[in-house]
């Protein structure tokens, strides 16, 4: 298997876009029709994921000792969808014939070799670790919503009980499924440290043209029943660290550094945290009074909250990269950072820049 050959293969199919996925996805419901029903009737977000997660293989498919501890997390995702062991070949296929497809009269039968071989490695790996969960977990969790607070207009923050205890790492995520939007999964992140209750707390806002955030947010009620999926996400804590901590979050961000925060608290010894909580406007800043009751009650926490397009604010304003830098130098704390793919960037560039390592900075894979 060549993997610099795949991986130019694969930059000249991704070229066309969507069109591979969507090509993908037909060729797959004709060939077997069967498994059409283990989709959403709208394909849009999963031929973006699938394209993602192709992608991300691709690029380490050289070093697949760091790339499997995802490919594994596929296997035992893919649980929740019912997919079983038998589907695998049904899928290469298509993905051989969408991919000869694409590359015009650049396919060889080399490449073919090389991406079947691929394909029953990463298919191999995701096999045997849904294979090994199924002995230890369900392929999803049913959880109540007991409580659901509106915060603002397009934010929302609920509490769930589940049918049984999920075992998950504060700064993790789980998909979520709502009976309202069936087969429509979305990812996200546990808003609190795990409780003796086993409650769990999500905050949800509302995404531009989303089908589901705006169920979570307008119609979700108390009593209603979701499924959860298996934790992912590899954001957690890391509690070997001599480190003090820098927390950036912009808008629903908060969620999963808020659960490492509630973490923090339950240590002997914890360190300094500082977290810095980022939206457009003041209204943005939905969870500012439970925010600032930790602040009140723990001296080593820090909260710096920062506004970019609200001039009556009588905090911090500008982007969240900027007013780090206003603060001083970080290079000695380890960062986590959740929010919108742009603010986690530009974060995390300015950090670098700045003299901080890039392993001490860990963002969140699913936001």
């Amino acid at each position: 298997m060549d993997a610099q050959r795949l991986k130019q293969n694969f930059a000249q199919v991704a070229q066309h876009g969507d069109g591979v996925a969507l090509f993908f996805y037909s060729d797959l419901f004709l060939r077997h029709p069967e498994v059409r029903e283990y989709f959403p009737v709208s394909m849009a977000l999963q031929r973006d994921r699938l394209l993602g997660a192709l992608g991300r293989i691709i690029s380490q498919v050289d070093r697949l000792e760091e790339i499997a501890p995802f490919i594994q997390q596929l296997g035992r995702d893919h649980r929740k969808f019912g997919i079983i062991a038998e589907h695998f070949p049904a899928v290469g296929q298509s993905l051989v014939a969408t991919l000869r497809y694409f590359s015009g009269p650049d396919w060889t039968p080399e490449l073919e070799a090389d991406w079947t071989a691929a394909y029953q490695l990463l298919a191999q790996v995701m096999i045997d670790a849904a294979e090994a969960d199924a002995g230890k977990h369900p392929p999803w969790w049913v959880a109540t919503v007991i409580e659901h607070e509106r915060r603002t207009f397009d934010v929302a923050a609920f509490r769930v009980t589940t049918d049984r205890p999920l075992e998950y790492m504060p700064g993790q995520s789980v998909s979520v499924e709502c009976g309202l939007r069936p087969k429509l999964w979305r990812y996200y992140s546990m808003a609190n440290a795990p409780r003796r209750d086993g409650t769990i707390d999500f905050h949800v806002r509302i995404v531009d043209g989303g089908p589901v955030s705006p169920v979570m947010v307008r119609t979700l009620a108390v009593g209603e029943r979701l499924r959860l999926g298996p934790p992912v996400g590899q954001m957690t804590l890391n509690t070997q660290s001599p480190r003090d901590i820098l927390l950036v979050a912009g808008s629903t961000g908060l969620a999963p550094l808020k659960a490492i925060l509630e973490h923090v608290t339950l240590q002997a010894a914890p360190p300094k945290v500082h977290l810095f909580f980022g939206a457009r406007t003041q209204d943005g800043l939905y969870d500012l009074p439970d925010l600032q009751k930790l602040a009140d009650s723990y001296p080593w926490f820090t909260l710096v909250t920062a506004v970019s397009d609200d001039d009556g604010y009588q905090g911090e304003h500008g982007l969240l990269p900027d007013v780090l830098a206003r603060y001083g130098q970080w290079d000695r704390h380890d960062a986590y950072i959740c929010g919108s793919p742009a603010m986690v960037e530009a974060t995390t560039r300015r950090l670098v820049q700045t003299g901080m390592p890039p392993e001490q900075i860990r963002t969140d894979e699913y936001g």
